[in-house]
């Protein structure tokens, strides 16, 4: 797996965990006794996915000189400085100097999951070895309380794999984890905000993306509330703030 790259997002603000991301990066906020990002930077790691590139803007001096070159993580860290956030396709395609080319393994910083990202070595085998879709994979999971609509559904492919879809039922949520080829970003500018739904909702309409359903447990750690919910879970040992 060390011939993929992944990528944490965590350039953001985090206007909704304010007052507490003012003082502090949102990634180097503390559930369970580690930064979120520490938890994110470990499970990549025990999944095979070393070589991780980290965009950073919001307080980037202190989560660079937090994480380092993430040797003590047993990973090969790098760095994408942005004056601004770049939103996330604005990110990607800023960074993509540094990532290997082929599949990329793309995670949000403020999120806490107990998926294991080796299960998408498989895949991310096959979208190196083929020209052929799927380019995107991406994880869904049930909607949470903010997201009641969800955003996608997932619906049989005629060789048997789930392809995402921007209309049907039951609409899910994306899971801010997802395998994308790298090459779907080379041609977007640098250094520019970027959205990356409108680019998403065109490779779904042109078939490009594929997905899975994970219900194990997920937190999008977006407020003081959901940090504090998520340090306590974790503290407790049940490892699922959702529980």
């Amino acid at each position: 797996m060390a011939a993929f790259g992944a990528m944490i997002l965590a350039a953001g603000r985090g206007e909704r965990m304010r007052p507490l991301s003012d003082a502090l990066p949102k990634p180097l906020l503390e559930a369970g006794g580690a930064p979120l990002i520490a938890h994110q930077i470990r499970a990549l790691v025990r999944a095979g996915f070393d070589d991780v590139v980290i965009n950073a803007s919001h307080l980037a001096d202190r989560l660079i000189d937090a994480i380092g070159d993430g040797a003590r993580f047993g990973a090969t860290v790098r760095w994408s400085r942005e004056a601004e956030a770049l939103e996330t396709a604005g990110g990607i395609a800023t960074a993509l100097p540094l990532l290997p080319p082929g599949p990329a393994l793309i995670v949000s910083g403020d999120i806490w999951t107990r998926y294991d990202y080796a299960r998408l070595a498989g895949i991310a085998q096959r979208m190196a070895a083929t020209p052929e879709p799927p380019r995107v994979h991406l994880v869904m999971v049930p909607n949470p309380g903010f997201h009641p609509a969800g955003d996608f559904a997932l619906v049989e492919a005629p060789d048997g794999s789930l392809r995402v879809a921007l209309d049907g039922a039951p609409r899910l949520t994306y899971g801010n984890i997802g395998l994308f080829d790298t090459a779907l970003f080379a041609e977007l500018p640098r250094q520019t905000k970027l959205k990356l739904l409108p680019f998403l909702a065109g490779w779904i309409a042109h078939g490009l993306v594929r997905g899975e359903r994970y219900d194990g447990p997920w937190e999008n750690v977006g407020t003081p509330a959901d940090l504090a919910r998520l340090d306590a879970a974790l503290r407790a040992g049940d490892g699922d703030p959702q529980a």
